[in-house]
Order: C-alpha cells, then structure tokens, then sequence
C-alpha cells in the first residue's frame, strides 16, 4: 500500500477537489493522510462528512507559524504504507498518479515529479465548479498555464533528459528512507528550502539516487500569489549549509528528537 500525505492549511476548497481526485484514481491500494500545519475545526467537521473507498488519516497541531515540517513527521509516523508520496494541499493529481508511483514502490530511488502551474483563470473555474476534469493540452496552453508540457502523460516514453531538483509538492520514496535520515528537519520554520532542498542532500547523502516521475506522476497545481521571501529563504540555505559542513544528514529534530 501506498500512503498519501497531503500538506494542509486552511483550504477545504482546494482539498475537497483534491479528494474528489483522488476518488476516481486508476489504481486503488492507497491510503490519504491530511498533514495539517494548523488545528481548524473546519478541517475535522469537512473529513467527519467524507465517505471514500480509500482510508483518510488527519494529523493536526497547534498553529503557531509555518511548522509544515513537523506536521510531515507526525503524518509519516502514523504512515501504514512501506512507500510515501508527498503532494501539497494546493496539488490536485492526475487520475494514473497512484499508478505510477505504485509501479516503483519497491525500488530504492528519490522519486520526484513537477506540476502544471494552473492559471489564475483555470483555477477559479475548477474552484468554482467544486470539481476537477483533467483539462486538454489545447486549454491549458490557451488559458496561459506555466509548464503545460508537464501535463503531457507519457508512461513509457521519457520526454526528459535534464535532472531537476526535488519539489515538496509531488515526490515520493521508501518510509524505511525516511527513517534513516530521521524524517524532516523541523529546525526548518519558514517556507522554502526545508522539505525539499534538505531533504534531497540528506538522502543523497544515504547513498539514494534520484528518478524522475516527470509526465508519469502529474499534478495540477491550482494559482496562488507567490508568499516567499528571499530573507526567509536566506535563513533556511544557512541553516542547510551549515549541517552540509557538518555533515549532518541524519537530522536531530526530526522524527525523534535528538
């Protein structure tokens, strides 16, 4: 079995449309677990409604700030899957994600996939209907959608030759990896850099190489207004760089506290 952790704050709507997806998957031998950075009510009364075929888990903690990392840890510990995949809650999947990742769930790689950056226009209408149908090329390249060609689904073909670095939003790997690097680094308290670039190094560093589920495991990324700052990010990189030095790969507050 696979386990889907889901990144959440706040945004029934965007979730309601990504468990809608994850209803009509081609391949069913998954569990859901909505990794909330916050403690809605809202979140609780919304999944108490929910009937789906497939179990739906929710981790949830005080909100005190972006803590995404430590809602992560807490979400692979209930994790009963032996391969998790990571989508964040603005991510709705395509109806094969499942499929592909299931194909490889055995083999020892960092999985990564992209996502087609949906625009502004796209995403309100698919908000707006309550529901998603996987859009044509055709469209997404008329409604001005950033990386269209990354909704291309090519399950046999590689249309990819160049290594790109791991997204928080769509990736997966091994629960026995995870462990070994002791999870997430929850040192890690603003967005950018910490569940993803950190990440990557620290697995790398375990001897994994990386495999790329570009155009095999889509995932439509609904529009938002970018909320990164560089001086958050510029915390994050020293932080980073400075367990790289160390070579901390194995982090101390991660999944057990060190």
């Amino acid at each position: 079995m696979i386990s889907v952790i889901i990144s959440h704050y706040d945004k029934i709507d965007n979730l309601s449309i990504i468990l809608d997806a994850f209803k009509r998957q081609s391949c069913t031998n998954f569990e859901v677990i909505i990794s909330e950075d916050g403690n809605n009510n809202k979140t609780k009364k919304f999944l108490k409604t929910l009937k789906y075929f497939f179990p739906i888990k929710h981790t949830s903690q005080k909100d005190i700030g972006f803590r995404k990392n430590r809602a992560l840890n807490k979400s692979i510990k209930i994790a009963e899957g032996n391969f998790i995949v990571f989508i964040d809650g603005d991510c709705i999947p395509h109806m094969h994600f499942i499929k592909e990742y299931y194909k490889y769930k055995n083999l020892n790689y960092i999985f990564y996939g992209r996502r087609v950056m949906l625009s502004k226009c796209l995403s309100d209408r698919i908000l707006n209907k309550e529901k998603f149908n996987k859009p044509k090329l055709l469209n997404l390249i008329l409604s001005n959608c950033k990386s269209a060609k990354e909704a291309i689904y090519s399950p046999i073909f590689k249309l990819h030759f160049k290594e790109r670095g791991l997204k928080g939003c769509n990736w997966g790997i091994k629960k026995e990896e995870l462990i070994k690097v002791n999870g997430f680094d929850e040192s890690f308290v603003h967005a950018t850099v910490g569940e993803d670039d950190d990440i990557e190094w620290r697995l790398k560093k375990i001897g994994l190489k990386k495999f790329s589920m570009k155009n095999k495991a889509i995932v439509y990324h609904l529009f938002h207004e970018r909320k990164y700052y560089d001086s958050d990010r510029r915390i994050n990189l020293k932080i980073m760089n400075k367990n790289k030095l160390n070579n901390c790969f194995v982090c101390k507050n991660g999944l057990i506290k060190n």
